[in-house]
């Protein structure tokens, strides 16, 4: 695809929305791992992907001349993606911050200079010899590096049976809407870049599958979430919420629930050894009752 010769003034004011969408998306998430100290249910492998595309995602952009907010938007989201990633490493990892810090440092001076390169590699092939298909190329690098950082999401919710955990839904929200607002910048071009049109819309499907399960999982847990909470305890923390996470994927029912009859009968074994455990034997009583006699 040629490079855009004009920027309509809908596609700068759309792109700009989605650019300041996707620069602050991952400032909640940050906040929240901060906050908590943990990084549960951020797969680092994300993080990284989405991390390392933003250097062929930025040197497409502005090799392709889109509007300046969208070539600006790569570069942001690569930023606080490696940030992100670094939480991961001193949080989960136990990294030192020194390491920490040496190492999102190198990976930065390291996709700029990757980034530069690119780009007046991709301009001079299409300048000088009229080659559209590295650009193309690039640009399906891009896609597909942004795309597989969403590949551990899947397997996360399988593991937890839909529910979203660690992951902050301002950040799915925001993230949503710089999609949803890019692609429309896009869309409002001179003329519709496909790929990366592609891109925007598979963001947006993948964030919201992510509120569905999550909802759906609320939906499901309504009843157990309600007597763990009658009982004093949250959902990770009732010995029957553990069991329904841990047991495939029926949601228990209130009384025959499995899960709910064995830790019945082990309760009810446990006093009943207790009780025999106390109380002596009859002919023991009999013989203590004679000898002090």
């Amino acid at each position: 695809m040629a490079p855009q010769t004009s920027i309509p003034t809908a596609a700068n004011v759309l792109g700009t929305i989605g650019t300041i969408c996707w620069c602050v998306q991952l400032l909640p998430q940050i906040y929240k791992s901060y906050r908590s100290q943990s990084t549960e249910g951020v797969p680092p492998a994300m993080m990284f992907l989405w991390s390392a595309s933003g250097v062929p995602f930025g040197a497409y952009a502005i090799s392709q001349n889109f509007n300046i907010p969208i070539q600006i938007q790569p570069q942001c989201f690569c930023l606080f993606c490696l940030v992100n990633w670094g939480q991961c490493l001193y949080y989960s990892r136990k990294w030192t911050a020194k390491n920490v810090f040496l190492v999102c440092a190198a990976i930065l001076l390291l996709d700029g200079g990757l980034q530069g390169l690119l780009v007046w590699l991709l301009r001079r092939a299409y300048r000088e010899k009229n080659l559209e298909w590295p650009t193309t190329m690039i640009g399906a690098v891009a896609f597909v590096l942004l795309i597989s950082g969403y590949i551990p999401i899947p397997f996360e919710l399988i593991k937890r049976r839909g529910r979203v955990i660690g992951i902050d839904f301002l950040f799915l929200a925001i993230d949503w809407f710089g999609a949803f607002f890019s692609l429309m910048s896009l869309a409002t071009q001179n003329s519709f870049d496909p790929l990366f049109g592609t891109l925007y819309a598979l963001c947006a499907i993948i964030e919201m599958s992510m509120f569905i399960s999550h909802g759906i999982w609320i939906f499901r847990t309504r009843r157990l979430r309600k007597r763990c909470k009658e009982s004093g305890l949250d959902i990770d923390s009732h010995p029957e919420g553990v069991a329904w996470q841990n047991n495939g994927f029926k949601l228990p029912c209130k009384r025959s629930c499995p899960h709910s009859q064995v830790d019945a009968e082990a309760r009810s074994l446990s006093n009943h050894c207790e009780t025999i455990a106390l109380s002596p034997p009859k002919d023991m009583k009999t013989t203590a009752r004679t000898m002090a006699e």
